[in-house]
């Protein structure tokens, strides 16, 4: 397997485990440092790597009128900020082509979102940009299915940054997702690191209404139990989503951690790895 270095984060087989978090989306300037900042101190303690992640629109939200984020522009001014004055990668997830050579310019990883993984036009534009390239395997595809995705991929050069692959659930039927760990271990075969979604494994799609209209429900009491799961079968990085106050958070409210949550998580994490 393949490994690739993001800044000062090493991901492959044998490094630190990885930890890509931060809040769902961008609200703010201050949450992104305070969350920022926590993981970063508690991920040095623990002696894993970090890597910032908020979104700057969740084009993909289940209502019209629920917060999709700041916008293009304002956050990648907060996450050269966050990139500088906490001194960690950042990443981010593209929806577009056009998006992808201004958020190159700032982050170090560009992620494809679940639902456009097949996007040949998308996967070209970030494999362009130079930068690593990490695509969350769609909840409709096999496991297997994501070797035509690596193939796109280094077809279009991305293979000289790195390439990640990222399970965070496969449809079982209506409104419930399943994670297969068999299927992750046959997505490490396709040569790149694998990292598994902790939060958004949790989803319940479009599970609930609220005065806003349809919301993406949760199982966060789970993220712990899955990520253990996924250590054991011995996943390179994890990705979650952390919240100061996950119930106030403008998306995904239903899944992310608290800081507390997270940072007693990962402390599990430690310990189940050192024991391995």
């Amino acid at each position: 397997m393949n490994t690739i270095q993001i800044a000062d984060v090493k991901i492959g087989p044998d490094a630190p485990l990885a930890i890509i978090a931060g809040p769902c989306v961008a609200e703010s300037l201050e949450l992104c440092m305070k969350v920022g900042d926590a993981l970063r101190a508690r991920c040095r303690e623990l002696g894993f790597g970090y890597i910032f992640k908020a979104s700057f629109d969740k084009a993909n939200r289940s209502s019209i009128h629920s917060y999709r984020g700041p916008g293009l522009e304002q956050a990648m001014q907060w996450f050269e900020i966050v990139k500088s004055e906490l001194g960690v990668p950042v990443t981010t997830d593209v929806h577009d082509a056009s998006q992808t050579k201004p958020v190159a310019g700032v982050c170090d990883i560009l992620q494809i979102p679940a639902f456009l993984c097949r996007q040949t036009d998308l996967l070209q534009a970030a494999a362009a940009t130079g930068k690593a390239v990490s695509v969350k395997k769609g909840q409709f595809l096999s496991p297997d299915e994501m070797s035509s995705v690596v193939e796109k991929l280094e077809e279009c050069g991305a293979n000289k940054a790195g390439i990640m692959l990222m399970e965070r659930g496969t449809f079982f039927g209506y409104q419930r997702l399943v994670n297969d760990f068999i299927g992750v271990n046959d997505m490490m075969q396709h040569g790149w690191p694998v990292c598994f979604d902790v939060t958004h494994s949790t989803q319940l799609p479009g599970g609930s209404s609220s005065g806003e209209g349809r919301i993406t429900g949760g199982r966060p009491d789970c993220a712990p139990m899955l990520a253990r799961c996924a250590v054991v079968a011995g996943v390179q990085c994890l990705f979650m989503e952390v919240h100061p106050n996950p119930s106030k958070g403008k998306s995904d409210s239903a899944t992310m951690l608290s800081i507390e949550q997270a940072s007693e998580l990962l402390g599990q994490l430690k310990k189940l790895r050192d024991a391995m």
